[in-house]
């Protein structure tokens, strides 16, 4: 007979998110994960395979749930620099406030971690990056549009420059800076872009 799950897999990978978003890989030990979990040391291995199997898919998830759709609405919105202004107003209220404040980023962790080592993390931290930067300078092509950008600007440059922005606001919000603090910098970073059309 077929093995007979008595939990849900999906319902024990989101807390394992949480709990390695929240703690880090390195710091996080599978009695965590048991404990987080409720599940035994055998129901883990068998759905999930080892520790590091059961990152890889936790990073996975915190992208294709936390990450992507941010990405999407951004790229997606046809308003410009205004954009982007509620993009980083947004990840500045998410890293500054409510359940997950001062937790930073999962990817942003990850690629500060031992973790980035892994080939397969690499790889999915370095898709992650290409998206969020595709997804900046979507936003910029239509805020050049509207003429909200400087004559002189770099599209590709300007795309870069905001998705360090947004690591920065990750890893630094993890440390303890304030919202004020990262919201005074996107603003001179976005002022710059737009130069006197800036919002």
């Amino acid at each position: 007979m077929p093995d007979i799950k008595h939990f849900d897999p999906d319902t024990a990978l989101e807390t394992v998110v949480r709990l390695f978003w929240r703690q880090g890989a390195t710091s996080t030990g599978i009695q965590d994960v048991v404990t987080a979990t409720g599940l035994n040391r055998s129901s883990l291995y068998a759905t999930f395979g080892g520790k590091q199997d059961l990152y890889r898919a936790a990073l996975r998830r915190y992208v294709e749930r936390h990450s992507q759709p941010a990405f999407r609405r951004l790229a997606a919105d046809e308003r410009g620099l205004p954009a982007l202004t509620d993009f980083f107003a947004a990840l500045i209220e998410a890293r500054c406030t409510g359940e997950y404040a001062r937790w930073g980023c999962m990817v942003a962790n990850a690629h500060t971690g031992a973790e980035s080592s892994d080939p397969e993390i690499r790889s999915l931290l370095d898709q992650h990056h290409q998206q969020l930067r595709d997804a900046m300078h979507t936003a910029l092509v239509t805020a050049e549009a509207h003429g909200q950008v400087g004559p002189d600007t770099d599209l590709g440059a300007a795309a870069d420059l905001l998705a360090l922005l947004a690591y920065g606001v990750n890893l630094r919000s993890r440390a303890g800076a304030d919202a004020r603090t990262l919201s005074r910098s996107v603003t001179a970073a976005l002022s710059s872009i737009g130069g006197r059309a800036a919002p």
